[in-house]
């Protein structure tokens, strides 16, 4: 004899969705808040759930953070959209520079928190080298001449470019947002003149 399971009701499909999301947006608003690595706990209650009910909906952190990954899928997108990149080396360079310096802002928190925790959860290592090779994809659309450069030079303007390059700045280093832009810009100019 075998079992037939009754059908879940749209309204208790969606009352799960509400709380998949809320759960998701507690850890989101805790990792903003600078808690860089909170616990299932922590987020359950900043969700208003039982830790059994966020449980319930992720078997696990790790399924957690790649939940909310993809939920932000569409943010990140936004960041780095733009219609043209046209214009001089310089002046693409600039437009680029300044792109990515405001989308590490915006992402600095969930950005620390991922490099945090990615050596507990395999999953999250894996979309965080895909976001690091999105990264570098992009920032060879602007800079085509990037792809075309010796190695050892395309890693430099690569790491130049990279997250961690402005966050020493703008975090370590406690400079404006318009002084790391100069430098960094400075840098990749140098590296891809000397072609």
């Amino acid at each position: 004899m075998t079992l037939k399971i009754a059908p879940t009701s749209d309204g208790r499909r969606q009352r799960s969705e509400r709380s998949q999301v809320a759960i998701i947006e507690a850890a989101l608003a805790l990792i903003n808040e600078e808690k860089q690595v909170p616990t299932a706990q922590q987020i359950a209650d900043r969700a208003g759930v039982s830790i059994r009910s966020f449980f319930r909906h992720f078997a696990d952190m790790d399924a957690l953070f790649l939940s909310a990954d993809e939920m932000l899928g569409a943010s990140y997108a936004t960041l780095f959209a733009v219609s043209d990149r046209s214009g001089t080396l310089s002046e693409r360079i600039s437009r680029a520079v300044n792109l990515y310096g405001n989308a590490f802002d915006q992402l600095s928190e969930l950005i620390l928190c991922t490099q945090a925790l990615a050596w507990r959860f395999p999953a999250l290592q894996e979309r965080y080298a895909y976001h690091q090779k999105k990264l570098r994809d992009e920032l060879e659309l602007w800079l085509p001449e990037v792809a075309t450069s010796p190695k050892s030079r395309r890693e430099a303007v690569h790491a130049v470019a990279s997250f961690e390059m402005w966050h020493r700045l703008r975090e370590h280093q406690r400079l404006p947002q318009k002084s790391s832009h100069e430098i960094i810009l400075g840098l990749v100019t140098d590296l891809l003149a000397t072609r």
